[in-house]
């Protein structure tokens, strides 16, 4: 089957069609899958590396699991998230004490050397400020306001109740807020 028909493809339907053996569901599940896994393990870990090595792991976990698959109990995305926010705390409980510093920022060629320093700084603040908050909040904040998703998504994959991503989301929202108020000129912001 030509890789364009499984564009609209579900995650789901990928999945099945690449435990019945079709490797070409498995390339288009990866590459969709991939840059939200990374990502999501970035902001949980600050590392590059480790994320990167998170992201593959999990995906090998789904690929094991697909034989096993049972449509309608979870979304793909909803256990992968799950399985990277495990993945994240089992490192981040092994390498306490990594500096952020010794991870450098990636750069992005289309910004000029101003507007990367910048954007480094920004991202190195507020890494820092979200390596301030319990573990909990730090994974409530990174998958509501970083990935955009909603409270019951969150609920599923933190195993709790809807209210209680409310309360964990607002109170990393607020300790945020606090730890980078006094840095908004050297970040670049003003209030015009």
């Amino acid at each position: 089957m030509p890789r364009d028909s499984f564009q609209d493809a579900s995650d789901d339907a990928l999945l099945v069609l690449y435990a019945n053996g079709d490797a070409s569901a498995a390339r288009v599940l990866t590459m969709r899958l991939t840059p939200k896994v990374y990502g999501h393990a970035y902001r949980l870990l600050g590392d590059q590396a480790e994320a990167e090595d998170v992201a593959q792991e999990a995906l090998i976990r789904l690929w094991k699991q697909a034989p096993d698959w049972r449509l309608g109990e979870a979304k793909v995305t909803t256990w992968l998230y799950r399985v990277v926010a495990n993945l994240c705390t089992d490192r981040l409980r092994k390498t306490r004490g990594v500096a952020l510093d010794a991870v450098p920022e990636p750069e992005d060629d289309s910004l000029s050397a101003a507007e990367t320093m910048q954007n480094a700084a920004r991202a190195t603040a507020l890494q820092e400020a979200l390596n301030t908050l319990p573990e909990r909040q730090k994974q409530a904040v990174v998958l509501r306001h970083i990935e955009g998703m909603s409270n019951p998504e969150i609920a599923s994959i933190m195993q709790i109740g809807v209210e209680a991503v409310e309360s964990l989301t607002a109170r990393g929202k607020r300790a945020l807020a606090k730890a980078l108020a006094g840095r908004k000129d050297e970040l670049g912001y003003s209030d015009d």
